[in-house]
């Protein structure tokens, strides 16, 4: 029987425990029991923020808080918190979900968000608001309702509290309108300290509390608070025991290698949405890149000229991650909080950390690529071909094929598309091109890999191979240098003790006939 969507539940109405309740057919049930988590953040503080990516079962972290504190105790049965919640106090909840649907204007906004609300207030069975011409009225009021009527405080949960903007934020008018919408909501929860009990705010990205939150001081983030960082996702310790029956036929490490790697500072997790899916098809696919294609994001990089080897070794402080608002938008930034590089590496003084970042796995750094690669190249047509045809080439080690397939490549690109873009006149163009093409197959490669001597441009390990890349390009250096640079600086010294060959290549561009006119081995 085929799996449902993953968070589709049957029988139960309810999640328990963040991702824990999923089927994949009709005679298993899996349990991945976060619950004691949940327990110990509420127990803790009272007022929460978590960036987190799509698809990462943000949705159903909310409905487990909500069944906690509604006082749900049947479908804890068995979990953590069915012995460490107090199940005689229960309290009213304020679920707003601003996920479904793309709303385009300020006006669609409030309507969707009054929409909700009233939506809520008939569900607590409270009358419907009277003389509130804003949301903002009817939100406040809501919640001194809520608190009169169960004579307990109020819970707040609020799901994609950024995808209105997010939604519009290639028009910055429209995006900025969202914002200020937006602001003016949550700016009722400063206010309203003495109704409530708790609040968790999650969404994809990570806008600045100056320009969302602004005054509610007393708001945790919690997206970099290792304690947390295992919250959304299944560890690996959750595939080998709670889906130990799905793993038989399934290459383990294959596994880790497509799916594993998101990484919060604590431990690392895998996308649930992958992994349901894996467990149903048996079949290897990025699934969770399919379910968004990032045209935003690629059009960005590429516009800013991003030299895409950069993407396996970028640097960003704390504060840098953090800086995303509708006027600026770091590239760096919006890689991380939308789950496209995670953290590989961390240095920190006091007061300061700086964080090395990676592509959490196989399907990122794969499906990316090659997305970039159309862009870089003028489209599918051009790319994808060259891309199954390198990987037949690699595994025959067949040198000479290599050459001919990049110089082919690079001549296939249409003029007409280098006179109508300006990409292809960014500095690192050509070794960007030439590095996504191995980067989209999802091969182990190390960009500028350091040796005693130096550091080799691209290093690729396939099956027993290794291929050492050094680029030049002629107009800036004599021709065959880039052979030479590699040998005088024994850059291969570090594989010799390798059992496999070692292929050194020289790969030389020239700006003028845009094509590959040196490629010595």
């Amino acid at each position: 029987m085929n799996a449902p969507h993953p968070g589709a539940l049957p029988r139960r109405k309810l999640p328990i425990g963040l991702q824990s309740f999923v089927k994949l057919r009709e005679e298993d049930h899996y349990y991945v029991d976060k619950t004691g988590l949940l327990i110990d953040l509420i127990a803790s503080g009272s007022y929460y923020f978590l960036s987190r990516p799509r698809r990462f079962g943000k949705s159903l972290l909310l409905d487990t808080f909500k069944a906690l504190f509604e006082g749900e105790r049947s479908l804890f049965d068995g979990l953590v918190a069915e012995t460490r919640w107090d199940w005689t106090r229960r309290h009213p909840v304020i679920r707003i979900d601003l996920g479904s649907g793309v709303l385009q204007s300020r006006a669609e906004l409030d309507q969707r968000v009054h929409e909700i609300l009233l939506d809520v207030q008939r569900d607590l069975g409270l009358p419907d608001p009277v003389g509130y011409d804003s949301v903002t009225g009817q939100f406040a009021e809501l919640i001194r309702l809520a608190h009169a009527k169960f004579g307990a405080t109020v819970v707040v949960l609020i799901d994609e509290y950024d995808k209105p903007i997010l939604d519009n934020i290639t028009d910055r008018e429209t995006a900025t309108a969202m914002r200020d919408g937006l602001r003016n909501l949550y700016s009722v929860l400063k206010g309203a300290d003495a109704h409530l009990k708790f609040v968790f705010i999650t969404g994809v990205s990570k806008f600045s509390k100056v320009s969302l939150f602004s005054g509610l001081n007393n708001l945790k983030d919690i997206t970099l608070d290792a304690r947390y960082s295992a919250l959304c996702g299944y560890t690996d310790a959750d595939v080998d025991t709670v889906f130990a029956p799905e793993l038989p036929g399934l290459d383990r490490e294959e596994i880790r290698r497509w799916y594993n790697g998101y990484n919060w500072l604590g431990t690392s997790v895998y996308n649930p949405f992958d992994l349901l899916l894996l467990f149903d098809t048996r079949e290897f696919k990025p699934y969770w890149f399919e379910t968004g294609t990032p045209t935003f994001l690629v059009n960005m990089l590429t516009s800013r000229h991003w030299f895409t080897p950069d993407l396996t070794r970028t640097v960003a402080t704390e504060t840098l991650l953090s800086a995303f608002d509708v006027d600026m938008i770091e590239s760096e930034a919006l890689l991380f909080q939308a789950g496209y590089l995670t953290i590989d590496s961390v240095w920190a003084i006091p007061g300061r950390k700086e964080f090395t970042l990676k592509y959490p796995n196989k399907e990122v750094q794969a499906s990316l690529n090659d997305s970039l690669l159309r862009v870089l190249t003028g489209g599918a047509r051009y790319s994808e071909p060259q891309v199954s045809r390198l990987y037949r080439l690699l595994q025959a080690q067949d040198v000479a094929g290599l050459r001919g397939l990049f110089h082919a490549f690079y001549a296939s690109i249409p003029h007409d598309w280098y006179r109508t873009n300006d990409i292809a006149k960014y500095e690192g163009y050509d070794a960007s091109v030439f590095y996504s093409h191995f980067a989209a197959l999802g091969l182990d490669i190390r960009v500028e890999d350091t040796t005693n001597h130096g550091r080799i441009d691209m290093a690729v390990e396939f099956d027993s191979a290794v291929w050492v890349f050094e680029f030049k390009v002629v107009e800036l250096v004599p021709a065959g240098q880039a052979l030479q640079q590699i040998k005088d600086r024994g850059y291969a010294d570090k594989y010799l003790g390798r059992s496999g060959p070692v292929h050194l290549v020289g790969v030389e561009f020239s700006r003028d006939s845009r094509n590959i006119v040196g490629f010595e081995t």
